[in-house]
């Protein structure tokens, strides 16, 4: 996935500025793609160049609220109906597990509660998520209600297997 065929999705539903888009990314995607606010303008301007987007219109401070062209619409339609492409597997979280064996029992240990609590703080700030939305039946609202337990599931399964792992590590 890239930016860009989120911010599609995001404007299919409705115009909006970067602000609004950034509050939807934190809200409906932030469990499975992160973005900074200098990516999504950046973004923004590549795709109203490329004739996707438009700024439908301007308020205060410079606020733009962008909309979808037919251009931008047919992308993001294409990219829906193109099977994904398998992603190389890159985990920094399992690279180090992998070499916890370098070090003393005591910090290999520390590294995997470490773990397990950063997916409970993970699990709190989800949970908190999805109590702070009303989770409507529009599109937008049942696929970020989606992405955000796939987000949880996640979550408490590395969680689960970090304290299992910590079980198996020799005792000191």
């Amino acid at each position: 996935m890239s930016l860009r065929h989120a911010l599609l999705g995001l404007l299919a539903d409705r115009p909006s500025s970067g602000y609004d888009l950034m509050k939807l990314f934190d809200t409906t995607l932030a469990s499975v793609w992160k973005a900074t606010q200098s990516q999504v303008y950046g973004e923004l301007t590549r795709m109203t160049d490329a004739g996707l987007v438009e700024v439908a219109a301007e308020g205060p401070r410079g606020r733009k609220e962008y909309a979808l062209l037919p251009d931008g619409r047919a992308e993001l339609q294409r990219w829906l109906t193109t099977p994904a492409q398998p992603q190389p597997l890159r985990s920094e979280w399992m690279l180090r597990v992998f070499f916890l064996g370098f070090l003393p029992a005591e910090q290999a240990r520390e590294q995997l509660e470490g773990m397990a609590e950063a997916e409970a703080r993970q699990i709190v700030e989800l949970e908190a998520l999805l109590a702070s939305r009303d989770w409507t039946g529009d599109p937008l609202s049942v696929s970020g209600r989606l992405v955000l337990e796939y987000g949880l599931r996640g979550s408490a399964m590395k969680q689960e297997w970090a304290r299992w792992a910590l079980g198996e590590l020799p005792a000191s």
